[in-house]
């Protein structure tokens, strides 16, 4: 019986940690109407670009379960994607592996976050942002730490942004094959790290995030078509 008790308040918790509109109730008490939420993926990588979505919900009637994208698989980040965008309006924000390196990821995070804001298609009157993160936007903003994982917002902007640059990084998986993107996009994998042995850095790969052992690999040199 004990133990079974264990496993009910387990379970409970683990429900109370599913993204929830208390945030957006809270902010629509104090008068603000379009909330939107921003988060941003791709902070980490060896290669590719920094991607942020900013969504505000028209509805929050989601058939498919909507967290952080980190808990979810890849087919139900695409089922969830699919649903935000019908449900929300969305903008994105996207910073290349050029802009990561020159202006360093922090920095990159921030102006891909204001691009994802000003992109969108309404003006939001207020911004639950994951992180403590300033975006300096003409609007109220709330810092939420963990917030994929607290406000729904939040939660689809990270899949939003997930699948997008997922979806980039097949893509450049067509232009650079050797490489391998489509399955580790562009994360520091073992496998990532086998193949910068052996072919060098792409144009894609941001070299001051690269380990100071494999920068003098060479560079990437484009085959001839035959």
């Amino acid at each position: 019986m004990a133990s079974k008790l264990r496993l009910k308040k387990k379970s409970k918790k683990r429900e109370n940690n599913i993204p929830n509109l208390n945030y957006e109730n809270r902010a629509k008490a104090m008068g603000y109407k379009r909330i939107a939420g921003i988060d941003e993926v791709g902070r980490g990588p060896l290669a590719g670009p920094v991607v942020a979505a900013c969504v505000v919900l028209k509805k929050s009637n989601f058939t498919v379960r909507v967290d952080d994208s980190k808990k979810l698989t890849p087919a139900s980040r695409e089922k969830a994607y699919f649903q935000i965008i019908e449900k929300a309006y969305v903008g994105v924000g996207l910073m290349s592996e050029d802009i990561v390196e020159r202006r360093n990821i922090n920095n990159a995070t921030v102006l891909a976050m204001r691009q994802a804001f000003f992109n969108i298609p309404v003006k939001p009157d207020i911004v639950l942002i994951d992180g403590k993160i300033d975006l300096k936007v003409p609007v109220k903003q709330i810092a939420i730490i963990r917030g994929d994982s607290k406000s729904l917002s939040i939660a689809a902007a990270s899949i939003v942004a997930k699948v997008l640059r997922d979806r980039l990084m097949v893509f450049y998986d067509d232009i650079f094959p050797e490489y391998g993107f489509a399955f580790h996009k562009g994360y520091g994998t073992s496998a990532h790290f086998t193949l910068l042995k052996k072919y060098g850095l792409s144009p894609l790969h941001r070299k001051n995030f690269i380990p100071a052992n494999f920068r003098d690999l060479g560079k990437y040199e484009a085959k001839a078509n035959n």
